[in-house]
């Protein structure tokens, strides 16, 4: 008798959990229980086990930043609208900062530039010089020049990078 009445209470306990969660539909990126938007959306239906959702905050300028109805992904991107909240910044000092910039960068440029020369001359084309060590030791030799050659790749790719990075800024 008590036995059946602890399993009684527990069925009782555990069943509105169960009978709360209603079938859940994925779109994309969002969620739903209405069955009929869903079937509308041509949503799946998400199986086994609770789903948990929580709304986030959208930005004030979500809604006017979205595409028109009638243009491509490849209509043009134009430059993402900052909010109305940001802080607006004179022209000129806008100018002046994107100067600075210009001038760290290519400073950076030329000191990559110049570590990449360094760089190509002691890698030597894949032979570079022997020092007493590796002479000594010919495993040393080997891994001292994949570690050069390493270097060269990376400095190569550095150079690279803030050669875009220069191209991103607006022209003067």
């Amino acid at each position: 008798m008590k036995k059946t009445l602890i399993t009684l209470l527990l069925i009782a306990a555990t069943a509105p959990a169960a009978w709360a969660q209603d079938r859940i539909y994925r779109c994309g990126n969002e969620y739903t229980n209405n069955a009929q938007q869903a079937k509308e959306r041509g949503c799946k239906l998400v199986e086994g086990g609770n789903v948990t959702v929580v709304q986030g905050t959208r930005p004030a300028g979500a809604a006017t930043a979205a595409p028109a109805a009638g243009t491509g992904a490849g209509a043009g991107t134009a430059p993402a609208a900052s909010p109305p909240s940001a802080p607006r910044v004179a022209t000129n000092d806008q100018k002046a900062r994107d100067a600075d910039a210009r001038a760290i960068l290519e400073s950076e440029l030329r000191k990559a530039e110049a570590r990449h020369a360094e760089l190509v001359k002691e890698y030597n084309g894949g032979a570079p010089e022997r020092n007493a060590l590796d002479l000594r030791n010919p495993q040393r030799y080997m891994e001292r020049t994949a570690e050069l050659k390493a270097s060269v790749a990376r400095s190569e790719s550095d150079i690279a990078g803030i050669k875009r990075e220069i191209a991103r800024l607006p022209a003067n």
